[in-house]
């Protein structure tokens, strides 16, 4: 099957065609309607009916195909502020199907991923810690809404993206707290074509041999050593990073100017620490590293 923009633009015209159609169709004639091979189109048919687009009814020895019930379209970027509040309102209430529903609908209206990652799910993150931070929901509600957001990132990490060998990054959080908005551009990365390796919350390995065991990944996971390769740490401390920078630093000396360090994260100006890039703002740190990707090819 092929990927990308065919993809989307065969998932347009199959809508179009159910939408208009009030008793569903057959594979058969969805095949000769969008002129696709039956087969290649049945392959298509079990794809989208995974991602809840659409369903199958068997009407005596007839299979037809139907969009999904929930399914609406959206036209970006003009409902993205829709989407947003949608996507708040659900997840405060606990509507977990709404929810994933909401971003599978944005998704199938060829919503810009990264946009629904930085504008809707990053602002619904900081709201969720911003109610914990003022008393009005408990650990264990935030704990759950937390889950439901990281879910949300996984539907989008599982988009198909084509990477490119020469992009490479690693992503991680130096404590809980900043676990979700490093799974969230971790997931931009992986959509913009970078080989992403999200290693998580890594609060649990600050101790003096994280510098080796980093540099032990770095040469099983770069192989090429030439092509660009950006960390990325997240960190609601600054002790945290401080001391991942340190490690990432010590390991620069190592591998040269290709290995790259951006630290998202709030400095004070006392706070001297070591970066190519430090930046509050995900979609800062999202240009930046593309611009540095570009600004690398011969």
């Amino acid at each position: 099957m092929t990927r990308g923009y065919q993809t989307e633009k065969i998932k347009e015209n199959l809508i179009d065609i159910l939408r208009n159609s009030k008793t569903g169709l057959s594979g058969t004639d969805i095949s000769k309607k969008l002129g696709i091979n039956r087969i290649t189109m049945a392959k298509y048919l079990n794809v989208f009916s995974a991602e809840g687009l659409i369903k199958q009814k068997n009407i005596g020895s007839i299979n037809l195909w139907f969009i999904d019930e929930g399914v609406i379209h959206f036209n970006f970027p003009d409902d993205l502020f829709q989407v947003k509040t949608r996507y708040l309102e659900y997840l405060l209430a606990g509507a977990d199907k709404e929810v994933y529903g909401l971003l599978r609908n944005s998704l199938h209206s060829r919503a810009n991923p990264v946009k629904i990652l930085t504008e809707v799910i990053s602002p619904a993150i900081e709201s969720v810690r911003d109610l914990y931070l003022k008393g009005k929901i408990g650990i264990s509600e935030k704990n759950f809404l937390e889950g439901i957001i990281s879910s949300s990132i996984q539907i989008i990490n599982l988009i198909e993206a084509d990477t490119n060998p020469k992009k490479n990054s690693i992503v991680f959080s130096a404590d809980r707290d900043s676990a979700l908005l490093a799974q969230t551009t971790s997931a931009a990365l992986h959509v913009d074509g970078w080989k992403v390796s999200q290693l998580g919350d890594m609060s649990s390995t600050i101790d003096v041999m994280f510098d080796i065991d980093l540099q032990k990944f770095l040469n099983k996971i770069w192989t090429k050593k030439q092509d660009l390769m950006i960390i990325v740490i997240f960190s609601s401390t600054e002790n945290g990073s401080k001391f991942f920078s340190e490690a990432v630093n010590s390991s620069k000396t190592k591998f040269g100017k290709a290995l790259q360090l951006v630290l998202c994260t709030k400095l004070t100006k006392k706070t001297k620490i070591k970066a190519d890039f430090i930046s509050e703002d995900t979609s800062a740190i999202l240009q930046w590293c593309q611009t540095l990707h570009e600004s690398s090819q011969p």
